[in-house]
């Protein structure tokens, strides 16, 4: 997962793709050498890697006649290089989907419909977490299958907190509301220090001159804001579509996403979160390890980046606060597809069946890097990170909580109304537009494109 998300910036200038080819001697992609078969495999996840290496070399053990080559690219680059190779007709036999951009090589033809392949060899699709396959269908065909899942949780650095004198128990019943901020907008104050020592609760705080944010927000979150914007404003009541997925009109405009906006921008003004204009060129994850911030929303996919031994602060995570409309995480997961033009169907299919079954996604839950969406593989992957004392329940208590996920959008022409949206977020955010203006604009654009 990305991983899955969705980040502005300029394209890379050269390929930074690590490729580890899994050896079968004389194997080669066109099934010269005999009866051997190299199946190509792109993922974006370079912690992911290993992962799928060990699936990869348990695959071709069991079969000796093909072999799997993977090609690992940085998020901005794989979908940059996909394209490429796509216009070609020389994409790979297999690659990792994210629900935004699959619409568009479905739309394309570019996808191979695995349903008849699912009915024909019994795939038991009720063994993956809920929400997770419907996703990937529309009018009867499938188009992947899933291979892992993420929700999101806040990650908060302990000893900042604990000197403000807020314990984890606080943190782990924490309320949100637009127009107070409820108790989340306090112990973002107080987490807030400036440059002589005062947190934002004191009457003498200096908003220009902070020293550590309460909060870190992200911007560039596209149409989802799935890091978090989109779980504040479903905890609001606000949802992107009239049906997801496959909705006919978004709802951009509704003001409880203004509300919610709204809000973000006040954190900013009262210097409990840095302003966009002024935003460090790293990454959110880098501010909070560097002390620049106490607080942030993540997802699970990020879970080592936080835990490793390297890391000098020490982290916890806790649940997204309850809003007006209850605790809202969004859930969210990648899949694996089969390019329509492979000349190597079965064997294509063999992989990606071997990719969503229990014996590789075990062997990615032993690498604790990601939720297996096997529901049983997922249980393993928490017993992972059990035994190393990393306390992650947290994720896996909002995948299973009744009415606490929702999907991100998924519809056609979803690359080109990410952008849009995020503009006008990013215009309200820093005072261009009133967000209701700024979110209708954008409402009306997104909706034209879906006609």
């Amino acid at each position: 997962m990305s991983p899955r998300h969705l980040r502005a910036g300029a394209a890379v200038l050269l390929c930074l793709a690590a490729t580890a080819t899994l050896v079968s001697c004389g194997s080669s992609d066109d099934d010269t050498a005999g009866s051997r078969t190299t199946i190509d495999y792109w993922l974006w996840d370079d912690l992911q890697l290993p992962g799928y290496q060990d699936c990869a070399t348990a695959f071709h053990q069991a079969n000796p006649d093909i072999t799997v080559k993977i090609t690992q690219t940085a998020w901005t680059q794989y979908w940059q290089n996909l394209t490429v190779e796509l216009v070609s007709g020389d994409a790979p036999d297999v690659w990792t989907n994210q629900s935004t951009y699959y619409p568009q090589y479905a739309a394309g033809g570019q996808l191979l419909d695995l349903q008849p392949l699912v009915e024909r060899d019994k795939v038991d699709l009720s063994a993956y977490q809920p929400g997770l396959t419907g996703v990937w269908v529309k009018d009867g065909k499938r188009y992947g299958l899933p291979k892992d899942w993420d929700t999101m949780a806040l990650v908060y650095n302990t000893t900042m907190f604990e000197k403000q004198g807020v314990d984890a128990a606080q943190l782990n019943d924490l309320t949100w509301n637009p127009s107070d901020g409820g108790t989340l907008e306090k112990v973002i104050a107080k987490a807030t220090v400036d440059t002589k020592g005062r947190n934002g609760l004191d009457p003498g705080f200096d908003k220009n001159h902070v020293k550590t944010y309460g909060f870190l927000a992200e911007w560039a979150d596209g149409s989802q804001g799935q890091n978090g914007w989109g779980d504040f404003a479903a905890s609001n009541g606000f949802t992107f579509l009239d049906k997801n997925p496959w909705g006919t009109h978004y709802q951009y405009d509704d003001p409880k996403l203004a509300e919610t906006i709204t809000w973000f921008k006040h954190l900013i003004d009262k210097g409990y979160a840095p302003p966009l204009d002024k935003k460090s060129t790293l990454a959110n994850s880098e501010l909070l390890m560097a002390g620049k911030g106490a607080m942030m929303v993540t997802g699970s996919w990020t879970i080592s980046t936080f835990t490793k031994p390297k890391v000098k602060q020490k982290f916890a995570f806790a649940p997204l606060p309850t809003g007006p409309a209850g605790r809202k995480s969004a859930l969210n997961g990648s899949s694996d597809a089969i390019w329509a033009g492979t000349k190597h169907k079965e064997q294509a299919w063999k992989w990606v069946k071997f990719l969503a079954s229990p014996e590789c996604q075990n062997l990615v839950a032993k690498r604790g890097i990601v939720f297996p969406a096997l529901k049983s593989a997922t249980q393993k992957a928490l017993a992972v990170h059990r035994a190393k004392g990393e306390d992650v329940h947290v994720f896996t208590d909002a995948a299973a909580a009744k009415d606490g996920t929702f999907l991100l959008p998924v519809t056609e022409n979803g690359t080109e109304i990410s952008p849009i949206v995020q503009d006008a977020i990013q215009s309200a955010i820093l005072g261009q537009a009133s967000p209701e203006a700024a979110l209708k604009s954008a409402n009306d654009k997104a909706n034209g494109l879906l006609k």
